[in-house]
């Protein structure tokens, strides 16, 4: 009977600590990403002529919101047909070249996580923003898994810390930002109620106009989990989700919100991404 229990101890044991270094090593490869293949082909580019054209990049080697991707690529397919814009989808790294990223107005990190370019296609990405392109990113894309300097500094202004835990998604009054440009404040709700996992980062986005902001003060943000034990804390009263930046002759637009499919079946926040693909690719 002892032998039989030893045995089921033993067996028990071995699982927890499996379990715990699996764990750990999902958590490492979240923030680091997962094994990388870089496309490098060029691919054949359909697009039509006298529309803005838009790249919607999904590709991820971190965590995949694989739920927002899907939903997000109709919904956005839908605002091009009722704005006249051409939508190019992929998650192939090969279109991130200087002559082809020349062909589009707007390209758009849709929950793109992880290493998900080499460093000649960063490089012409790089380029194409700082001689007069655009470049958005939602949710995932402002993630700390792309270990891209020039990336972090431009899209976002500020790194991310983490995301709170208990409970992960929670709702909160999204307001719009007063001083947030005129274009934007005629065709953005004032206040509206968001229901997201509120990506906490360490400081406010520097050299940034926000668009909209939470009160900070009023979600629970700890982002605490077995051995990490420095994430209890949020961005105070001023908590913003979503804000734009200038970038050389370029312009980037970044929302932290966009986590689940839910997300996108509210108006306010489409209408959001709507709104900022038309400022992004004004003259």
């Amino acid at each position: 009977m002892k032998r039989v229990l030893k045995i089921i101890a033993w067996t028990i044991f071995g699982l927890v600590i499996s379990l715990f270094a699996l764990g750990a090593l999902f958590m490492y490869k979240v923030q680091n990403g997962f094994p990388v293949s870089y496309e490098t082909e060029k691919p054949v580019l359909k697009l039509t002529a006298n529309q803005p054209a838009i790249l919607l990049f999904s590709k991820t080697t971190g965590f995949r919101h694989g739920e927002s991707i899907d939903a997000s690529k109709p919904i956005i397919q839908a605002m091009a047909n009722k704005n006249g814009w051409t939508v190019y989808e992929t998650e192939e790294g090969g279109v991130f070249n200087e002559e082809q990223l020349a062909q589009f107005k707007l390209v758009i990190f849709n929950n793109s996580t992880g290493r998900v370019l080499n460093d000649e296609q960063q490089t012409a990405l790089e380029k194409y923003v700082e001689n007069g392109g655009s470049l958005m990113g939602i949710h995932g894309a402002g993630d700390n898994s792309h270990h891209w300097d020039w990336y972090v500094a431009n899209l976002l202004g500020t790194t991310f810390s983490h995301h709170p835990l208990n409970p992960q998604f929670q709702k909160a009054q999204v307001h719009l930002e007063a001083s947030v440009d005129s274009s934007l404040q005629t065709k953005l709700p004032v206040t509206w109620e968001g229901n997201d996992e509120w990506y906490v980062f360490f400081d406010q986005p520097k050299d940034a106009q926000v668009v909209y902001y939470i009160d900070g003060e009023k979600i629970l943000p700890s982002g605490n989990m077995l051995w990490m034990k420095d994430k209890n804390f949020g961005m105070g009263k001023h908590h913003p989700v979503a804000w734009h930046k200038t970038a050389g002759k370029g312009k980037t637009f970044y929302t932290s919100m966009g986590h689940s499919k839910e997300v996108w079946a509210n108006p306010a926040y489409s209408n959001l991404i709507e709104q900022g693909i038309l400022w992004s690719i004004a003259q």
